[in-house]
């Protein structure tokens, strides 16, 4: 038994939420650079030009890569053999939240209550989801979600006869109706199987992958790269002004499901797609 004390905890989960709204992740960076080197268009160019300025003034003077500081949602895979000791491990993260997002001077975007709205003012509660795993190890991963993204995201539960095309459909709408609210170029991530709930946990889990990271199933990979093919074609581009830049990576989870079902999440990231992490 492996004994990891919540102090620990808090001072990681505190320097995440700052490392992901200060830092682009390297893999998005170079995505945007080739997206740069391929754009066609004019206006295209000079808002990746800026986004990836934007991108380095961030990192340099350790400052928000956006406003949107976004809710902070914590993907957990504790190892049965860990020992939280000194506290509760989830209390521990959300002290962690709220260090990070009061020193770091982030922006608390948390209401207490979905109807009342009172900011909570520490950009407390995280949404936390659990995994129990063999092993000794506590992995956290912190993914900040801004709601301009997240409010074009959507689930729809097909019918297994809709098949493949409907999933393809379903996406293609998604995007298309998002526009330039998700601020493109943007990575979207798909959750197909499960049940209601499960695909849009695989949706939200498909945005921690690295975007230069295809799936390994066959069919799903190829669907992955037919669906940026479409996404591209859209010619939303760049923040939306037109271009063949919408989207950076089309991520793809899937999950067993019922014969009568065929459940699909699409959950849309903006252009920074935001996460870090750390192992324990």
């Amino acid at each position: 038994m492996k004994d990891i004390e919540v102090n620990t905890i808090i001072e990681a989960v505190r320097k995440l939420c700052m490392d992901a709204n200060y830092y682009l992740n390297n893999d998005i960076k170079k995505a945007m650079e080739n997206g740069l080197a391929a754009e066609q268009s004019p206006i295209g160019t000079e808002v990746l030009e800026k986004l990836l300025l934007n991108a380095e003034l961030a990192a340099r003077k350790k400052a928000a890569i956006c406003q949107d500081t976004g809710m902070a949602v914590v993907f957990v895979t504790v190892g049965q053999e860990v020992h939280i000791a000194g506290g509760v491990l989830s209390d521990a993260i959300n002290e962690g939240v709220r260090r990070g997002y009061k020193e770091g001077y982030l922006r608390k975007s948390v209401v207490g209550d979905p109807i009342e709205r009172m900011n909570t003012g520490d950009n407390t509660p995280a949404v936390i989801h659990y995994d129990i795993v063999p092993g000794d190890a506590l992995k956290i991963e912190l993914a900040p979600k801004g709601f301009g993204s997240e409010n074009m995201s959507a689930l729809r539960m097909l019918k297994p006869s809709d098949g493949i095309e409907g999933v393809k459909s379903f996406i293609l709408e998604t995007v298309d109706k998002a526009g330039p609210n998700p601020c493109p170029p943007i990575v979207v991530g798909v959750g197909i199987g499960g049940t209601m709930e499960k695909a849009t946990l695989l949706a939200k889990r498909a945005l921690l992958r690295p975007v230069d990271k295809s799936s390994g199933i066959g069919y799903v990979r190829e669907l992955e790269a037919e669906m940026l093919e479409k996404i591209n074609e859209l010619g939303i581009g760049p923040a939306g002004l037109g271009g063949t830049n919408t989207a950076l990576a089309v991520n793809i989870e899937t999950y067993p499901t019922h014969i009568a079902g065929l459940p699909v999440a699409v959950n849309i990231n903006c252009h920074v797609t935001r996460h870090a992490e750390i192992v324990l």
